[in-house]
């Protein structure tokens, strides 16, 4: 067995989350789960009580609630969640309002802005209000093609509270990648930027947003953020300023409550099979199944600071902002992550301080390959969590991180996929970290490894299969008719 790296303290387990639920799931049904692993065979064995359990627990908004939780437990895809129930994503990522702040924006090192509750509802409401005087209605389409900006953030929130669906690439993405994507899609509004940094210098793709809106003859309107203040011309005769939208909201806003299974997102594959495939994820899955793991396997809290190195291209960007939910405070970054200074990112966390810092085993590696020392920055004494994907850590990624980053942290290399928009095994607070390995498969995802004749091995290779449905599941494929 690999040696242990990292062990929680009895103080950490006692206070995490997940032992919150385990006592909770405990009470509700008189049980007496002990530990994680009982309570994850639990959560597989009687998934529909997992579920319906966690929902109570998670304090979702609903405008409508229903005990029916799945209409068949056998459906893998096409099994329906919470039929009858009603709600809204952008309502449960807005239900806190207040000064503290809900966005850090970090552009390199050109642009830092903060963004508080209390002004990105507000900011909100402005778009929400300007998308219904253009007609915006449930199940229309509005796509962004941005840096990774807090304005983003807020589009999204005020196309979703419409119940409208949001789709988003990000600028280092050519013509031909963006238009196999949305040409799918029809998209009545686009977000644009006027450019972004990279290593310092201004890139201007207006050229290229240019080329996109000629393909494009279902848009309505763009809407431009100004960020680099190239003074481009955008070639479309209704083009608005996003910051001139922002004096017309009304001081509520009016979300849509809608079924539990309404699009919310259109993600894509990666089109090495013929044209990215878009695959559609519905609002009350993506909502529960990311609260899921950033409130029991992040023990993620209010008022912390939760970060993770993303374009809003990746699926790690919806993600990240689900965390507004937990009523913490997302950091978002634009630009190179080794300019102007190669600890540049270490010293944000340092600085803000950040507590779960989000990243890649391809960020580790370039530390190591460096010799970017983060104790040199740094003593991190809030950071509790760091997460890496996108591909494994190796083996010497955890002793790097453990000898030269923090001794006490969870490290947490996750794995899940665009196609669940979430994670099948990922990191637990009151379970040890062991060197190389993942820490656990996540609750309520029946994960296996199976060999070719389909039965299920451990310390062997295998293929990793889920075998009962979840929420989070996609709801169907864009223009599928089948």
């Amino acid at each position: 067995m690999n040696p242990i790296l990292w062990q929680p303290s009895e103080t950490t387990v006692q206070s995490s989350q997940i032992t919150a639920f385990i006592h909770f799931v405990n009470n509700r049904y008189s049980l007496n789960l002990q530990n994680y692993n009982e309570l994850y065979k639990w959560s597989v064995d009687s998934f529909v009580s997992f579920w319906d359990c966690f929902n109570k627990f998670s304090n979702l908004i609903w405008s409508q609630t229903s005990n029916f939780i799945i209409d068949n437990e056998t459906k893998m895809p096409g099994a329906e969640w919470f039929k009858g129930a009603r709600l809204n994503y952008a309502e449960n990522l807005l239900r806190r309002r207040d000064d503290h702040t809900a966005i850090q924006f970090y552009g390199e090192d050109k642009v830092h802005k903060k963004v508080s509750f209390n002004e990105l509802y507000n900011y909100t409401s402005c778009l929400a209000e300007f998308f219904k005087k253009q007609g915006i209605h449930p199940n229309d389409r509005i796509a962004a093609y941005m840096p990774n900006l807090p304005e983003n953030v807020v589009c999204m929130l005020a196309a979703v509270s419409r119940g409208a669906i949001w789709s988003s690439c990000s600028p280092d993405f050519g013509v031909k990648g963006v238009l196999d994507r949305l040409e799918q899609i029809n998209p009545k509004i686009l977000i644009v930027a006027d450019g972004y940094f990279y290593k310092g210098k201004i890139i201007d793709y207006t050229d290229k947003i240019n080329e996109i809106i000629k393909k494009l003859p279902s848009l309505e309107c763009i809407i431009r953020v100004t960020y680099v203040e190239s003074g481009s011309t955008i070639q479309f005769q209704n083009v608005k300023e996003f910051d001139d939208l922002l004096y017309s909201g009304p001081p509520e806003i009016e979300f849509e409550h809608l079924p539990f299974s309404h699009p919310l997102y259109i993600m894509y594959s990666s089109g090495t099979t013929g044209k990215p495939k878009s695959i559609v994820h519905s609002a009350g899955g993506t909502l529960i199944q990311h609260l899921k793991e950033l409130k029991l396997h992040v023990d993620l809290r209010k008022d912390e600071s939760i970060f993770y190195f993303t374009t809003c291209g990746w699926m790690m960007w919806n993600w990240l902002v689900s965390a507004l939910a937990v009523e913490a405070t997302i950091v978002l970054y634009d630009g190179n992550p080794f300019y102007p200074d190669q600890s540049l990112l270490l010293n944000i966390a340092e600085k803000l301080p950040i507590n779960v810092f989000g990243t890649s085993a391809k960020y580790i590696s370039e530390l190591q390959n460096h010799n970017i020392q983060p104790t040199d920055v740094g003593e991190f004494n809030e950071l509790k969590a760091i997460l890496s994907t996108g591909s494994p850590l190796m083996d010497d990624q955890f002793d790097f991180v453990y000898d030269n980053w923090k001794k006490d942290v969870q490290l947490s290399s996750i794995s899940g996929g665009t196609d669940i928009i979430s994670c099948f095994v990922l990191g637990n607070p009151i379970l040890p970290v062991r060197r190389g390995e993942l820490q656990c498969r996540g609750l309520g995802m029946a994960v296996e490894s199976y060999d070719e004749n389909g039965n299920s091995i451990i310390d062997q290779t295998g293929e990793l299969v889920c075998t009962k449905p979840f929420p989070s599941m996609p709801v169907f494929f864009w223009n599928d008719e089948n």
